[in-house]
């Protein structure tokens, strides 16, 4: 039971870890960005490469998940709800 706390302790660290990674990380404005200006969208095909590599695992999942809560969340400060 203390194992299955562990785990989840470490995943919730592993989460905030990365959530506050990815603020770091710059979004350009526009949609079309193509040339590697967008470290977003490339750390999310950088995670979608390593999960076709290695499926199954947690770590990609999380990440995977963690970008999609900061693309969001960056969509919803540029375009608040009215």
């Amino acid at each position: 039971m203390a194992n299955n706390a562990d785990d989840m302790q470490e995943e919730k660290d592993f989460r905030s870890k990365y959530a506050h990674e990815l603020r770091k990380k710059k979004m350009q404005n526009y949609a079309n960005s193509h040339f590697g200006l967008d470290e977003i969208l490339d750390e999310l095909a950088r995670v979608k490469h390593q999960a076709m590599i290695t499926s199954g695992r947690r770590e990609e999942q999380i990440k995977y998940e963690e970008i999609n809560k900061e693309i969001l969340r960056r969509i919803s400060i540029r375009h608040p709800a009215k």
